[in-house]
């Protein structure tokens, strides 16, 4: 309400310092707060920076784009006879088979080849796979130019292995992205952070307080090691956007770090969260909600009827009737139509599963017994039928 009362429009720094200068402020408290890596966060005059965006997609291609244009430009620079499009002809980019649709439609977007690289036996991308794959590609004169890795992907909540991927990408100089939109939240709690060890071989790094923080959407808290990739990739500046403090180097335009050219107050709705709840405040949500998804997984537990598809670690579980496909499809259609809960499916190898995930604000434990005796309730159900029809 506030936001839509101001009526900012932060296109550059000059038309409203304080929607710039706090973005920078907040983007620094949450950075510290989740622990990362002193070189993401902007300071008096670190090298790295963040930035709201408004969804992890939009992050995402953004982090491809820098990636693909710095390449273009070492390349370019050592042979000048090297056409733009002769080079992005020839680039590759690699997700694990695990990753978000957005990750995909990054590629499609920026006309760079996404390669979807085979998991391991917990759905994790693992540094001998891409070891692999970029030796295959690199003999075929391909440029491995980006690998997008996950922490607590979308279907299963694995966390892809950073100690792993980060080295093979600093030495082969490919930009890595992490993709924390879901799983980022949780790194405000001490406990969770061994989660994302390795992050300091990252290039850019995301996840969305919108999801799991509290804070409305849109908000999508994006950081680079190095702001010059990001900026150097997308600065144009005419006549009608420049003035006078752009010159002084000690001012920060967004403009220059995103896709559109206007934006929201958005730092100021995170602003309101963290000041209303601190940092313990936000702790104690977090580790409220796991605790109650281990409740729902200690019911699933208790009925020999279902199966845990995955380790649960955060709020979701991964779970179902042991059985065929067809059996959980009828399962989660009565679930859904009923509509006293909701729940998403998604596939594991061949197998098709529900995603119980603890994400509402107001949620208590009589919430989760709630939801068990309905599934279990409707699980009897399906279960005699498809017995009659056999």
């Amino acid at each position: 309400m506030l936001c839509g009362a101001i009526g900012c429009i932060g296109f550059t720094w000059a038309s409203s310092p304080a929607c710039t200068e706090l973005e920078t402020v907040m983007l620094d408290w949450l950075g510290k707060i989740i622990a990362l890596p002193p070189q993401f966060l902007a300071g008096s005059n670190g090298e790295g920076g963040g930035v709201i965006q408004g969804t992890a997609s939009e992050a995402t291609l953004m982090a491809l784009l820098a990636a693909r244009t710095r390449v273009i430009r070492h390349l370019q620079s050592e042979n000048t006879d090297l056409s733009e499009a002769e080079i992005i002809n020839r680039m590759v980019a690699y997700s694990s088979d695990q990753a978000h649709s957005s990750v995909e439609r990054a590629g499609l977007i920026s006309g760079v080849i996404m390669k979807k690289v085979r998991s391991d036996e917990n759905f994790a991308f693992r540094g001998l796979a891409l070891k692999k794959v970029l030796e295959e590609d690199k003999a075929k004169g391909l440029i491995p130019v980006f690998v997008c890795a996950t922490l607590g992907t979308t279907v299963s909540c694995s966390f892809d292995n950073l100690v792993e991927l980060g080295p093979i990408c600093n030495a082969e100089n490919i930009w890595l992205h992490v993709d924390a939109a879901y799983a980022g939240s949780a790194f405000i709690c001490p406990e969770f952070r061994y989660l994302m060890k390795g992050v300091e071989f990252v290039d850019s790094f995301n996840f969305n307080p919108h999801k799991w923080l509290l804070v409305n959407f849109d908000c999508s808290a994006f950081w680079v090691k190095k702001r010059s990739d990001l900026i150097g990739a997308f600065k144009i500046d005419p006549v009608y956007l420049q003035y006078d403090q752009q010159e002084s180097g000690l001012v920060t335009d967004y403009r220059h770090w995103q896709i559109p050219l206007g934006r929201r107050f958005r730092s100021l709705k995170l602003w309101f969260v963290l000041r209303m709840y601190g940092v313990k405040g936000l702790q104690d949500y977090i580790r409220k909600h796991i605790r109650l998804a281990q409740e729902f997984l200690d019911f699933v537990k208790q009925d020999d009827r279902f199966e845990i598809c995955v380790p649960v670690i955060l709020g979701l579980v991964c779970f179902r009737l042991k059985g065929s496909n067809k059996l959980n499809k009828s399962l989660l259609q009565k679930i859904n139509n009923l509509k006293k809960i909701h729940i998403v499916p998604g596939t594991l190898g061949d197998k098709f599963i529900l995603r119980f995930a603890v994400c509402a604000q107001t949620v208590e434990s009589k919430h989760i017994t709630f939801a068990w005796k309905h599934i279990e309730s409707l699980a009897t159900e399906v279960l005699k039928t498809e017995g009659e029809r056999i």
